[in-house]
């Protein structure tokens, strides 16, 4: 009798509507905010630039036992009211094994420290049998594998104290038998957990490149009401495989695919990644200038239109 009023009250604790941040809440005032991955090569520059609403850290890479052991950077940003968003690597929510109460705890830590509005984690496996991968991989897109993807995200869901947004993924392969486009096994994980998405434009890139989706059809499955933020990143062509890099600068497909995300929805945050060969300050302020007319463009033209002139 117990075990199955359990189950009946774990079906109806389920949410199927997703919650994920307001633009303000990423400090947009409203409108969609503009964010920048902080990294510690860069820390001062991010504290310069001008315009940044939001910063995304890595997760893994943050010593939260104590807000006092946060990086000073860090500390600076959030006395400014600057947003900051833990972004985990190491989770591993794709995989066929229940996520680490540990790492879990941890990611919780590193939250609450930060005071951070969600936190964010990639829709992929990293480790199976005990082995490690080093590598973001993908997963099948198989009805066994939404149930078991689903169960791991309630389950990180109940332990952390902020809601979560899952990232879809660049990869360099396919599995052969995938049952679902991206876009559907998204929006079935997203009525399934209420989860909120973290849309990465430049993996619908690499996903376009590497194995032919049409991104528009992509953007018109994903249940865009529930889209936390945007990343937005650079990569290089080589032997013919589109490399997600974060080292290189932001290619016009990958904006152009954010203006089309633009067009159907106001994303509340957009945020740009970048983790190596990092450039000069300008360079960074003139691809989040470009982020910036993005949006601008896309909220002037939902503007209601005048009807004419007063005579």
């Amino acid at each position: 009798m117990f075990l199955v009023v359990r189950i009946v009250l774990r079906e109806q604790l389920v949410t199927t509507t997703p919650n994920p941040p307001t633009a303000a809440a990423l400090g947009g005032g409203g409108f969609g905010a503009v964010g920048i991955g902080w990294r510690p090569e860069i820390d001062l520059t991010v504290e310069r630039l001008a315009g940044v609403d939001f910063v995304e850290v890595i997760a893994e890479n943050v010593c939260a036992d104590h807000r006092d052991h946060l990086p000073e950077s860090l500390r600076v940003l959030r006395a400014r009211g600057t947003a900051v968003v833990p972004h985990g690597v190491s989770l591993g929510i794709g995989g066929a094994e229940r996520p680490d109460p540990a790492r879990l705890a941890r990611l919780a830590t590193v939250a609450t420290a930060l005071e951070a509005p969600l936190v964010s984690e990639h829709l992929a496996f990293v480790r199976a049998g005990g082995m490690e991968a080093g590598h973001l991989l993908p997963i099948p897109r198989t009805r066994q594998t939404l149930r078991v993807v689903a169960e791991n995200i309630r389950i990180a869901q109940d332990a952390l104290p902020v809601p979560l947004a899952l990232e879809n993924p660049a990869t360099l392969f396919a599995w052969p038998d995938n049952e679902l486009t991206e876009g559907q096994f998204l929006a079935e994980l997203v009525e399934a957990t209420g989860v909120s998405l973290l849309i990465d434009v430049a993996n619908l890139h690499t996903e376009r490149v590497n194995h032919g989706i049409d991104v528009a059809a992509a953007l018109d499955a994903l249940p865009l009401e529930a889209v936390a933020y945007v990343h937005v990143a650079g990569g290089m062509m080589r032997d013919g495989v589109w490399h997600d890099t974060h080292a290189h600068p932001v290619p016009g497909e990958v904006l152009d695919i954010l203006g089309m995300l633009c067009e159907r929805t106001s994303p509340p945050g957009v945020l740009l990644e970048r983790d190596a060969a990092f450039p000069p300050a300008d360079e960074l302020e003139g691809e989040l200038a470009a982020i910036r007319g993005i949006l601008d463009r896309a909220l002037q033209s939902r503007a209601p239109q005048k009807s004419g002139a007063a005579r």
